[in-house]
């Protein structure tokens, strides 16, 4: 008995042949093939813009928390300076109270002073 070809067996078997296999860089023979294709290199084109787009917002991001804390060391700082002119408007504010009382023991040992002298010229004459 004879072998049957391939195409031979195909005319005599009652299942469909094969659908053709299209090389991923053949071009689409339907319209529905080049629509189904324009559609999917639009979906990829949008997917790829997307994924610049979250590059470009990680790496602002990332800036943005840097500058967050480079801020937040900028207000530890300025928060130490405000400490530090604190401090030295207390020390201020008692040289200038006890500069007052210096004041005041000056004024009374003046007006001593007066007294004394006058009581020394009332001697005297």
């Amino acid at each position: 008995m004879r072998q049957l070809l391939f195409s031979e067996a195909l005319l005599h078997s009652k299942t469909p042949p094969p659908a053709p296999v299209l090389h991923p860089t053949a071009q689409p023979h339907t319209m529905a093939d080049r629509a189904q294709e324009t559609t999917m290199d639009r979906i990829l084109q949008e997917i790829s813009a997307v994924g610049r787009r979250l590059e470009g917002m990680d790496s602002d991001m990332a800036s943005l928390t840097a500058e967050a804390k480079s801020m937040h060391l900028d207000i530890a700082g300025f928060q130490s300076r405000v400490t530090g002119l604190e401090q030295g408007v207390v020390t201020v504010e008692t040289h200038v109270a006890s500069s007052r009382d210096w004041d005041q023991e000056l004024l009374y040992l003046r007006i001593k002073m007066i007294d004394l002298e006058d009581r020394s010229r009332r001697d005297n004459v």
